[in-house]
């Protein structure tokens, strides 16, 4: 429960200081002191939007904190825990600082935090009913969440949602895969095709280069027989004189000049080895000679197969030598297809398990809707009834959903109907009821939803505009009745309402030569006793509009 509120240079406020109490506290002053002012304050610390407007003129920021006992909210210890923000006396600080310029920071515990973790923890921790609530009674988006907020079947709507939210991404993704998949289906039957043309082909590593090698000498063989064989004649074989006979006369020589010593030997080893030399340059040709054949045929094979491999690179528009490099890309290019295609039939087995998934839990959420609807119109009847509709009659009315596969909402829309009189058929709120009448059914359903809330917190911000007399009092006994199970926050313009309260604050503006400032002060006795008969009678006290007030106390 809300424990302490301090509110610093916010709007017309400069210092505000709250210390509050279980039960039902109501909130009463005139119109502009501010009453409201102090639950939007309060609002800003669990998560509300901000902007430089909130800060008091002059003032260089506004800063709002509130403390709340989390003893009984255990969601709220978990939620605290498991974000290391919780601190050992089951209580939590929530804090907003808003600067002139519009910035805003949030502190949950004294740590920096993000705006939703503010609004987060605050869902757990208090529940705002203000006067335009009834406003939204007339979309039909109000209804199903209440019905689901009476139900206890908030988490689930949520899963529901996200089910569904899932089922269209996974469907979307494999529209766009299958859409995909069509247009690859010729590309992979091209790439299947030229991947089995250069399979055929099976061209090896460095069998070009050999090919081409082999091609040059099987295409030349003739000339290069008949120069070899050239050459061994000029070496050793020639009629008109060899370099092996030109060698050996030298060595002759040579040999006739031994006795002018050593000087010349050097020049004989030299034509020696020459000799040497060319006898085995002879011998190396005339074993090429005998060992080669032009070969005819083979000089077909390797031309063909030359042929194939240059036909193939002209149809890619590449090199012969780029055809190994352009296989290993059809060959991942290919692959990258297959894996489109596997995350195909994934996508395919995922969305029906989403699918199902939706369904079991949306089946699930709708048959809590049916169960709680007859309860929750049973029970907005009765309180309305009691509101000065007694002749009201509320429905709720699910119809199922057809327009779409994956509903967020579930498998059906809900919608609040009613009669406001005896024997008129049940319509829709907008086409029937009127604005006091909204009211009450706002009032009425904001009650009974009230009850079955698991947070510890309500605040009604003039939820009883538009009624009075004997229904005032009723809706006061309300009020009492929910802050017993535990607080209750109330602002009001009625006296019946105010003299229901555990506790009365009492908000009035003091104007000063320069400023205005809203003060709030805790009315005990005869204080209290001055305030309601204020409501009841106006300015001027009488006795009768006081011992009115002290009756409607009393009671």
């Amino acid at each position: 429960m809300l424990l302490h509120l301090a509110v610093n240079n916010y709007a017309i406020v400069d210092h505000l200081e709250l210390e509050l109490d279980r039960g039902m506290t109501v909130i009463t002053g005139e119109t502009g002191a501010g009453k409201s002012i102090m639950l939007d304050a309060l609002a800003l610390t669990l998560g509300d939007r901000a902007d430089s407007g909130a800060v008091r003129p002059g003032a260089d920021k506004a800063d709002i904190l509130a403390t709340f006992d989390i003893s009984d909210i255990p969601e709220a210890q978990q939620w605290l825990e498991q974000r290391d923000l919780a601190s050992d006396e089951h209580q939590v600080i929530l804090r907003r600082v808003v600067t002139a310029e519009g910035r805003s920071r949030g502190y949950i515990n004294g740590s920096p935090c993000p705006q939703q973790d503010l609004k987060a923890l605050g869902e757990m921790l208090i529940d705002i009913h203000s006067q335009h609530e009834h406003q939204s009674l007339l979309k039909t988006d109000t209804h199903r969440r209440l019905l689901d907020d009476y139900a206890g079947a908030s988490e689930l709507a949520r899963q529901v949602q996200l089910a569904a939210q899932r089922c269209r991404q996974t469907e979307q993704a494999l529209e766009q895969a299958s859409n995909i998949s069509e247009e690859q289906n010729a590309r992979q039957q091209l790439l299947s095709y030229q991947l089995e043309e250069l399979d055929n082909l099976s061209l090896q590593d460095g069998e070009l280069e050999l090919l081409e090698s082999e091609q040059r000498q099987l295409a030349n063989a003739e000339q290069i027989m008949q120069s070899c064989q050239q050459i061994i004649n000029i070496c050793s074989e020639s009629d008109n004189g060899s370099v092996l006979q030109a060698l050996s006369a030298c060595l002759n020589r040579l040999n006739g000049l031994h006795h002018h010593g050593r000087s010349l030997g050097e020049a004989h080893d030299l034509l020696t080895g020459a000799q040497i030399q060319i006898e085995e340059a002879v011998g190396e040709l005339s074993r090429y000679l005998d060992h080669f054949e032009a070969d005819p045929a083979r000089q077909q094979q390797v031309e063909e197969r030359l042929g194939v491999i240059h036909d193939l690179a002209r149809k890619h528009r590449i090199l012969p030598q780029e055809l190994p490099a352009l296989q290993q890309r059809l060959i991942e290019e290919l692959e990258g297809i297959q894996q489109s295609d596997a995350d195909k039939d994934r996508l395919t087995e995922e969305l029906a398990a989403y699918r199902e998934h939706y369904q079991q839990l949306a089946a699930k959420l709708s048959a809590i809707r049916h169960k709680a609807a007859q309860k929750l119109a049973k029970a907005v009847t009765g309180e309305i009834q009691q509101l000065g509709m007694p002749g009201g009659q509320v429905q709720v009315e699910l119809r199922p959903i057809t327009s779409a596969q994956y509903p967020l909402q579930g498998l059906e829309n809900v919608e609040f109907l009613v009669s406001a009189n005896p024997g008129q058929p049940a319509k829709p709120l907008a086409k029937v009821a009127s604005g006091g009448e909204l009211s009450r059914i706002s009032l009425g359903i904001q009650v009974i939803t009230a009850q079955t809330s698991r947070v510890p917190t309500l605040v009604f911000d003039e939820v009883d505009v538009g009624i009075g007399g004997p229904t005032a009092e009723i809706v006061g006994k309300l009020l009492r009745h929910l802050g017993e199970r535990g607080q209750v926050l109330t602002v009001t313009h009625l006296p019946q309402v105010a003299a229901q309260g555990h506790q009365h604050l009492f908000v009035r503006k003091e104007q000063r030569r320069d400023s205005t400032r809203t003060c709030i002060d805790r009315l005990e006795g005869e204080d209290r006793v001055q305030e309601v008969a204020r409501m009841l009678g106006g300015v001027d006290l009488t006795e009768e509009s006081l011992a009115h007030a002290r009756r409607q106390l009393a009671r």
